[in-house]
């Protein structure tokens, strides 16, 4: 259904009445061209900062490492993070770059650094793993010879 020359024309005579709707002011003021970007985020840092230092944590130089253990097996390893602490309020606070490994990748460096509960994950990897190479063993190995070959080969 299209409009009436009523409605066409009532339209035109607000759109002259109006003008352009990227006008900032009134009549006679500069026109927009472009609108302003809103700047997000950089108060978050600043208000978590205010908060630690009302904590009372201080950082910790010289970390090289940090390792979080999941429950499911994952690590999540930060190297070279920025650490923060407050021992009396028990906070601690590490951020940086971070990537989520299986513990297995990460083995031969962080032995020392596993609880109780991650020696028992440990196992486990461990498990299949043997398990893993006895049914590689299993099935590589050479069949039997049936048949003599050089009787084959004369032919």
């Amino acid at each position: 259904m299209e409009p009436t020359p009523e409605i066409l024309a009532a339209r035109a005579k607000l759109m002259a009445k109006f003008g352009d709707a990227s006008r900032v002011g009134g009549k006679g003021t500069i026109r927009r061209t472009k609108r302003p970007s809103q700047k997000v985020g950089g108060s978050d840092d600043k208000k978590l900062q205010g908060t630690m230092k009302k904590l009372g944590c201080h950082p910790i130089p010289q970390i090289e490492e940090v390792n979080m253990f999941m429950e499911n097996g994952q690590v999540i390893h930060f190297k070279n993070p920025k650490l923060q602490a407050s021992i009396p309020a028990n906070v601690f606070v590490v951020s940086g770059h971070n990537e989520s490994k299986p513990l297995q990748d990460l083995l031969p460096g962080i032995a020392t650094q596993l609880g109780a509960e991650n020696i028992m994950a440990l196992k486990k990897i461990a498990e299949q793993a043997f398990a893993a190479q006895a049914a590689q063993k299993d099935g590589d190995d050479v069949p039997d010879l049936v048949g003599n070959f050089e009787d084959v080969s004369k032919q």
